[in-house]
């Protein structure tokens, strides 16, 4: 299954990258480059999303859409694609 969630970045002082996902609770990423982070994003995004599955009454957020964010200058936005493979059973 494919989860689909935008991920906010910026630069910060220090010259790297930074970004988060307005949608899902607490999740970061930071890499020395964009794609550094874009990637570190992807897994943690991973990770969140698993983590919520695995609760029973689990139910991920919907969607933001880029054109209702309220970017700052320098932010730029990156849809982060999970795909997650589901055995048989596993919602069981």
């Amino acid at each position: 299954m494919r989860f689909i969630y935008p991920a906010v970045f910026h630069k910060n002082e220090k010259g790297t990258y930074e970004g988060y996902f307005p949608d899902l609770e607490c999740c970061y990423a930071k890499g020395d480059t964009l794609d550094e982070a874009v990637e570190a994003a992807n897994e943690a995004a991973y990770n969140w999303i698993e983590l919520e599955l695995s609760d029973e009454d689990a139910m991920l957020p919907p969607v933001s859409d880029v054109s209702d964010m309220n970017l700052k200058e320098g932010e730029v936005v990156r849809n982060i694609s999970v795909n997650m493979r589901f055995y048989e059973g596993w919602d069981e």
